[in-house]
């Protein structure tokens, strides 16, 4: 499930509008906007792609560090749980203290 910045609504994986308010979710899902703050942050060397211990293989493939412009998207193309991708990103921090 993915839920949207704009209203907090669930929308299905397969979803790229939010089935409440019509927010682009591609643009405006909490993960596109997590993953679009921590691009942007310069103190973010690299995102991981964290999984649930139970992840489906397409999600576990992804599971790992990357750079902030080779960062999968998620929710994950082909993800098979039953209860959709539960896939999140974690920085990867270059200095804590400012």
């Amino acid at each position: 499930m993915q839920t949207c910045s704009k209203c907090n609504a669930l929308s299905p994986d397969a979803a790229r509008h939010c089935i409440s308010c019509q927010a682009d979710l591609i643009e405006f899902s909490t993960a596109a906007v997590a993953l679009k703050r921590f691009q942007g942050n310069s103190r973010v060397h690299h995102i991981i792609l964290s999984v649930a211990e139970d992840a489906c293989p397409a999600c576990q493939e992804l599971q790992g560090a990357y750079t902030k412009e080779n960062t999968p998207h998620l929710p994950v193309e082909g993800c098979s749980h039953a209860n959709g991708c539960r896939c999140f990103y974690q920085p990867v921090l270059t200095e804590i203290f400012p």
